[in-house]
């Protein structure tokens, strides 16, 4: 049996979440997509705390984090993730409607995989989540022990 391709989705915007789902499932990128709606809910899940501590066990194959949310932004998650032995591994994709440099600047400098700024359109915008998908849970290897 194939194990289970998981992306972790954090993202509070309820519009951006939908979009993103039906073009991740639309396209069969992977067996799951779990949400986090913040920055505290997506560590809760990857350390497997909280409302999370009974999930299955292995890590998603990508995370999609969104800059800008409540209680933890995605910077602060990025920089818990690239600082852990066990999490730093996890390929990460900024998805955000932020074009500052200084964030894209921060990112790359924390170690982000990639950067991809949200198209307003919606049709580009799923696209380019459709591109992520495929990239990211299809022909990408991940790590040993991710999945």
């Amino acid at each position: 049996m194939e194990p289970i391709k998981r992306i972790l989705l954090v993202e509070d915007d309820l519009k951006d979440i939908e979009l993103t789902l039906n073009a991740l499932s639309e396209h069969n990128l992977a067996n799951e997509i779990v949400v986090a709606r913040d920055g505290v809910e997506a560590l809760d899940y990857l350390y497997r705390r909280e409302e999370f501590k009974n999930r299955p066990k292995g890590n998603p194959v990508a995370i999609l984090l969104d800059i800008k949310m409540p209680r933890m932004d995605g910077l602060q998650v990025l920089k818990h993730l690239k600082a852990d032995e066990q999490m730093r591994l996890i390929p990460v994709v900024i998805l955000t409607s932020s074009r500052e440099s200084r964030d894209l600047e921060e990112c790359y400098r924390l170690g982000v995989n990639a950067y991809v700024v949200k198209p307003v359109r919606f049709t580009e915008f799923v696209k380019a989540v459709k591109e992520i998908g495929v990239f990211w849970a299809l022909i990408n290897e991940p790590p040993p022990g991710s999945i």
